[in-house]
C-alpha cells in the first residue's frame, strides 16, 4: 500500500499537462489546455486539461481524473505502475509497505533496470536498421502482404547472420547487461567456467515487444525458412514477464477504443497481418497461455474482449485456458467472446481467402463466454443418461466456482440446470457457490442514502475543490455539522478527515485520487467541479469561515435553549452558560473582523 501522503506529494510535483501531452496534442485555450479526447472519437476538441486543478475532463464522454487516472485509463497500467511511472519522471522513489530492501540496493536495482532498457532500445534500432539491407527479409514480409508502413509502425527488424553481429552496436560485448537482457547467450561449463558468447537472435525477422509505455522490453524472432523453433522469444528478464505482457497492445490502444473491442490472437504475425488487413485492434499472447493478468490488462482497455483461436486441437486447448483465466474477472458490464476459425485457417489466411468483411462477420458472431463454458462442460458426455449429466455437472463445478456471484453466473447456472435436468437452486447448493443467487429470495432494495443538497452540498464542493481549507476546521466545527442531521454530519466529518489527512500538500487532484479509491460516491461531483471554472480560493475561504461560524452559533444557541429547559439550578447552569456566551462573543468578534 503506497502511503496517501506520497500520492499527494507526487501529484503536487507532476504536471498533468506534461503527462497528458505525451499522448494527446494539446493547445492552450484560456486558462486550460484543449485537445481531441483519446477515449472517444471526436472531430472538435472537447477534452480539457486544467493546470491549476491538475485534472482532465472531457465534455463529450465524461472521462475525467488526475495524472494517475489518465495513465491507468490510457495506458492500461495498474495503479502502482502508474504511480511508479510518474514518480520516476520526477525523481521520486515509491515507498512500499513491508519493503525491506536497503535504499542503496534499491537504487542499484533501478540503475540496472535503466541499463537493461537502454540495451533493448539500442538493439531495437540496430535490428530495424538491418532490415533495410536484408532483401531476403524484405521479400519474406512482402510475401506475407505487409507494407513498409506497417513494418515501420511495429518497428520490425532483422537480426543478421553471424555469431556476434551485436558487437556493431555494443563495443563492450562482454557486458553482463547483454546477458541479463537476453540479447546474447553465455555458455557456462559444469565447472563454472564461461566459454563462448554469441547473439541469441540470428537470421530472423525481429518483432520488438513494447510495454504500455512504449519501451522495448523483449523480442520475438521468426525464422524465414524451414527450421526450429519457428519463433524464438526473449527469456524472462527483470523487464519482461511473458505472463504479463501482450504483443501489440501499445500500438493497438487507440484502435481498441475506436473499434470498441480487442481481438486476442495467438501470434506476432497474426497481429501485424490483421493491422495490415484493417483490424489494428489485435494483440497476442507471447508464446504462453492467456493469464489472469492478461485479462485484467485487456479489460482495462475495453469492455469487450474477443479471443480468436485456430480451429485445430491446439487452438481449442488455448481457448480453454483463456476461458479459465477470464472467469475470475467476469462481470455483468463486460463481454467476453471466443472466435473459432476453420481448422485450416488462422486470421491472416482467412482474410486472404474470404476477405475482411467475412472476417468481420465472424467476429460479430463469436461465441459468448456463457455458451463456450456450457459447451466445454458438456463435452462428449451423454446427456440422456444420469451418469452423463452428473459428469457434466462435475466438469462445470470448478468453472462456476471460479466466477463471482454475477447475473451472468446465474444465467449459466440456469442453462446448466436445464441441460442436466436440475434446478438452479440445486446446482448452486451442490456446487457450494459463494453467495448463491437463485437459492435465495432477492432482498428488497435498501433505501438509497439521501443525496446532499443546499448548504451541505456547497460545503462538500468547497472541501473537494480546496482540501487545504479543511485545516481551518476544528472539533467544534465538526460537532456543529449535527445541524444537517446524523447521516449528513457523518458524511461531512468523514470528508473533512480525508481532506485533513493530506495536510498542507492537499490539492484537488490528491483528494480526488483518494476519494476514487474509496468508491464512486463523489465521482459525479468531482467531474462537475473539474469541468467548472476555477473558483476564487480566497472567496471560498471567507464563505467557509462565515458558514462555519453560523453553524457554531446555531449549535451554541441550541445548547443554551436545552440548558434552560433542563430545569437545573442557577449554579448548575452558571458555569456552562458563561462558557457558551463567551464563545458566542468570540464568534461575533471574528465575524466583525471579517
Amino acid at each position: 500500500m503506497i502511503p496517501q501522503s506520497f500520492i499527494a506529494d507526487l501529484l503536487n510535483r507532476v504536471d498533468i499537462v506534461d503527462v497528458v501531452g505525451r499522448y494527446v496534442q494539446l493547445k492552450k485555450g484560456g486558462a486550460n489546455f484543449q485537445g481531441l479526447c483519446p477515449f472517444h472519437n471526436e472531430k472538435s476538441p472537447s477534452f480539457t486539461v486544467s493546470p491549476t486543478k491538475q485534472f482532465y475532463h472531457c465534455f463529450g464522454c465524461g472521462a475525467h481524473g488526475t495524472a494517475i487516472g489518465f495513465l491507468i485509463e490510457y495506458s492500461g497500467m495498474g495503479f502502482v505502475d502508474a504511480v511508479k511511472d510518474l514518480a520516476q519522471n520526477v525523481g521520486m522513489v515509491v515507498p512500499e509497505q513491508d519493503d525491506k530492501i536497503p535504499p542503496a540496493q534499491r537504487a542499484a536495482m533501478q540503475q540496472q533496470s535503466m541499463a537493461l532498457s537502454e540495451a533493448m532500445s539500442k538493439a531495437a534500432e540496430f535490428y530495424k536498421a538491418q532490415l533495410r539491407h536484408a532483401p531476403q527479409a524484405i521479400s519474406y514480409l512482402k510475401g506475407r502482404g505487409l507494407t513498409g508502413e506497417i513494418a515501420a509502425r511495429f518497428a520490425l527488424g532483422y537480426s543478421p547472420s553471424g555469431w556476434d553481429a551485436l558487437k556493431a552496436v555494443f563495443p563492450d560485448y562482454d557486458s553482463p547487461v547483454l546477458v541479463e537482457a537476453g540479447l546474447i547467450i553465455q555458455n557456462v561449463e559444469e565447472d563454472g567456467r564461461r566459454t563462448k558468447r554469441y547473439d541469441r537472435f540470428r537470421e530472423r525477422v525481429m518483432f520488438p515487444i513494447r510495454n504500455t509505455k512504449g519501451q522495448v522490453i523483449a523480442f520475438g524472432g521468426r525464422i524465414m525458412d524451414q527450421g526450429e523453433p519457428k519463433y524464438l522469444n526473449s527469456p524472462e528478464t527483470p523487464l519482461f514477464s511473458k505472463g504479463s505482457e501482450l504483443y501489440g497492445l501499445f500500438e493497438a490502444r487507440q484502435a481498441i477504443r475506436d473499434a470498441g473491442y480487442v481481438l486476442v490472437t495467438e501470434g506476432y504475425m497474426d497481429v501485424v497481418a490483421l493491422a495490415q488487413m484493417g483490424f489494428p485492434q489485435a494483440v497476442a499472447t507471447l508464446g504462453t497461455a492467456c493469464t489472469t493478468t492478461h485479462v485484467q490488462k485487456l479489460l482495462r482497455q475495453t469492455d469487450t474482449v474477443i479471443f480468436s483461436f485456430d480451429g485445430d486441437k491446439a487452438g481449442r486447448r488455448a481457448a480453454r485456458r483463456a476461458l479459465e483465466a477470464c472467469l475470475p474477472h467476469v462481470s455483468d458490464d463486460k463481454t467476453i467472446k471466443f472466435l473459432f476459425l476453420p481448422a485450416e485457417h488462422d486470421p491472416d489466411s482467412y482474410i486472404r481467402e474470404y476477405g475482411a468483411a467475412a472476417f468481420e462477420q465472424q467476429v460479430h458472431e463469436a461465441m459468448p463466454l456463457s455458451q463456450f463454458l456450457l459447451r466445454e462442460a458438456a463435452g462428449e458426455h451423454d446427456l440422456t443418461s444420469p451418469e452423463g449429466r452428473a459428469r457434466v455437472q462435475f466438469d462445470a463445478k470448478p468453472l462456476l466456482q471460479a466466477m463471482t456471484p454475477t447475473a451472468l453466473r446465474l444465467q449459466i447456472v440456469r442453462g446448466l440446470a436445464t441441460m442436466t435436468q436440475s434446478t438452479p437452486g440445486e446446482v448452486e447448493q451442490l456446487f457450494e457457490l459463494a453467495k448463491p443467487v437463485a437459492a435465495n429470495k432477492i432482498a428488497p432494495p435498501k433505501s438509497r442514502r439521501e443525496q446532499p443538497v443546499g448548504l451541505e452540498l456547497k460545503l462538500i464542493r468547497v472541501m473537494i475543490a480546496h482540501p487545504t481549507l479543511s485545516l481551518n476546521l476544528d472539533d467544534e466545527a465538526l460537532l456543529a455539522f449535527a445541524h444537517f442531521g446524523q447521516e449528513a454530519a457523518e458524511r461531512l466529518i468523514w470528508l473533512v478527515v480525508q481532506a485533513q489527512s493530506l495536510g498542507e500538500q492537499g490539492s484537488f487532484a490528491a483528494l480526488c485520487q483518494l476519494l476514487k479509491e474509496t468508491g464512486s460516491e463523489y465521482d459525479a461531483l468531482i467531474s462537475e467541479i473539474g469541468a467548472a471554472p476555477e473558483p476564487d480560493i480566497d472567496a471560498e475561504r471567507l464563505w467557509l469561515m462565515a458558514t462555519v461560524r453560523h453553524l457554531k452559533m446555531d449549535a451554541l444557541k441550541q445548547e443554551l435553549d436545552q440548558l434552560f429547559a433542563a430545569g437545573l439550578s442557577s449554579e448548575e447552569i452558571g458555569v456552562r452558560y458563561r462558557e457558551i456566551t463567551a464563545k458566542q462573543d468570540q464568534l461575533r468578534k471574528e465575524a466583525e473582523a471579517g
